[in-house]
Order: structure tokens, then C-alpha cells, then sequence
């Protein structure tokens, strides 16, 4: 890639960062497949102000070629979808190469989830008498009560959490603002947490609900492994653990036990229905093998 066109995709970065909010996570994940894109339009001595739907339909079975699921190859159409469109805004290209072509078709695949008793194991696995053990369970239990994704987790700050009315506002996905309720034992343990963070005189540095030994804002890295700790310690599949888990599990657990699914779509914060329908079929299939373990017809 020259310059010109690192600026046009660094450019294009800037602009859907402000028009739409869109997270460090998924601005990352347009770069990548911009750059990707452009490698292969210098491999090919192909100009991408000249491209047409051909060429992009050449790019899209390279990917494929390359083995990426329909899933990652849809994704990479939309980015090249939205900065084609881009570059006729900014008068760089009359057209839009990818107009016509479809999003290619994937199955999606069923979100791994754990059990109820799974859940309590991992809750069960930290030191309840040290502040970090008291830290660690108080975040899986924020994680699993309210269904936070691990950013909104870490991202969470001390004026987001409303103990008296028992709710957290949490900033998701392109800077939207949901409230979330919380349980009982999750308010207890916030308060406990509060209070060890008082014994052990550590000082917030910052305005992070979530804090290390000095004081500091917790990374998704660290968390994601303490999390594998607890798993080895409950005897869980470690591979089969981590922070997301736990929101998948609190939405299936939640429709398991009657949960509308509109309301588990606000509780999640997803903007389409269709991204919430998919724990419909973990349900289902919990339900289908319940049936079939304790009926006699089963």
C-alpha cells in the first residue's frame, strides 16, 4: 500500500468512528479488512478507484480460498460495502463495485453456554477472604447477572452503579446507554467490595469501578485470566471458559426459565431481534435434552 492510500482508509476510519460510534474493537476490525483488501488489490496490479463488481466477486472467492467461514467473509463485504460507498461521497468513485453482490450465506453457530450448577462452581472458586478473590467474584457475578459483554465490564465506572435503585448503566456497543437491573446477591457483593477495598486502603486513581491491588483500572486480559484460574479450580473445561460465556449463559438461563425474548434483547443491548434469536435454539435444544434424559417417552 502507498501513502495516498493508507490516508483514504485512515480517513474513512475517522469518519465512521464519528458518524456512527462505533467501538475500538470494531473500527479495528474495518482497518484490517481494508488493508487485507488492498494487498490484494496490489497483488492483482489492480487500481481501487477502478474496480468493478467482477473484480470484488474474484476478492470474495480468494477469501473464501483462504478458508474463512461465510461469517468472516460477509463481515468483510460489509466493511468494503461501506467504504466503497465512502469514496462516492467524497466524489473519489462515481460507482460501488459491491452494490449488487449479496452478504454470502452462513450458518450461524450456537453460542457455548454452561449449566446453572456450572455457573455456581465458577461463583464458588474465589477466595471470598481476600480482596482479590472478593474482586474476581464480584465481576463474574456482574458478568452473569446482567449480561455484560467483558469491555462494558472493565469499562464500568463507579457512577454507573446505583445500589440503592438496584440498577447499572452500562455504555455499549456504538455508544449506546442501556440500564440494567441487579440481583440481590450481586448488590451485597458490590457492598462488600467496597468495603475491602477500604480495609485494604486502596486508592482509586481513577473513577474504574474495577480496580487492581494499586489502585488501577482491570484489563480484559487479566480478567479473562483470572477467569481461567477459577475454571481450573471448579474442575470446568477450561476451554471452555471465558468472559462471554457468561453473557451467553445469562441470556440462556434467563429464557430457560420464561424470559420474553424482547426483553433478554434490551437486557443485552443488541439492536436487532434477529442477534437475540439465536439463544431461542440453546433453549430449545436444553429443553429437548432435559426431555429426553427424564421422560419416559424421551
Amino acid at each position: 500500500m502507498n501513502s495516498e492510500e493508507r490516508l483514504v482508509i485512515d480517513a474513512f476510519i475517522d469518519t465512521i468512528w464519528i458518524e456512527k460510534g462505533l467501538s475500538t474493537n470494531t473500527l479495528n476490525s474495518y482497518k484490517s479488512d481494508l488493508e487485507k483488501y488492498f494487498n490484494w488489490i496490489e497483488l492483482n496490479s489492480l487500481k481501487y478507484k477502478e474496480l468493478s463488481r467482477s473484480d470484488v466477486l474474484e476478492y470474495l472467492a480468494y477469501l473464501f480460498g483462504q478458508k474463512l467461514e461465510g461469517k468472516s467473509v460477509a463481515r468483510n463485504l460489509s466493511s468494503l460495502k461501506a467504504f466503497h460507498n465512502y469514496l462516492i461521497l467524497k466524489d473519489i468513485t462515481k460507482s460501488n463495485p459491491c452494490e449488487k453482490i449479496e452478504t454470502p450465506k452462513f450458518v450461524k453457530s450456537i453460542p457455548s453456554s454452561l449449566s446453572e450448577n456450572e455457573v455456581e462452581k465458577l461463583l464458588d472458586a474465589p477466595d471470598e477472604n481476600t480482596f482479590i478473590g472478593i474482586r474476581d467474584k464480584t465481576m463474574i457475578e456482574t458478568l452473569y447477572s446482567c449480561g455484560l459483554r467483558i469491555s462494558e465490564l472493565v469499562d464500568l465506572e463507579i457512577i454507573h452503579v446505583n445500589l440503592r435503585q438496584g440498577v447499572i448503566r452500562v455504555l455499549g456497543k456504538g455508544q449506546k446507554e442501556r440500564l440494567v437491573p441487579m440481583g440481590q446477591k450481586l448488590i451485597n457483593l458490590i457492598g462488600i467490595y467496597f468495603r475491602k477495598l477500604e480495609e485494604n486502603k486502596i486508592k482509586n486513581s481513577s473513577n474504574f469501578l474495577f480496580l487492581s491491588q494499586r489502585g488501577k483500572k482491570i484489563t480484559r486480559q487479566a480478567f479473562w485470566h483470572r477467569i481461567k484460574i477459577y475454571a481450573t479450580k471448579a474442575g470446568l473445561e477450561n476451554n471452555k471458559i471465558s468472559p462471554h460465556i457468561l453473557r451467553h449463559a445469562f441470556a440462556t438461563h434467563l429464557l430457560n426459565n420464561g424470559a420474553d425474548l424482547r426483553v433478554v434483547q434490551l437486557l443485552l443491548g443488541h439492536s436487532d431481534l434477529n442477534t437475540t434469536q439465536i439463544y431461542t435454539e440453546v433453549a430449545k435444544r436444553r429443553l429437548q435434552n432435559l426431555h429426553g434424559a427424564h421422560h419416559p417417552r424421551g
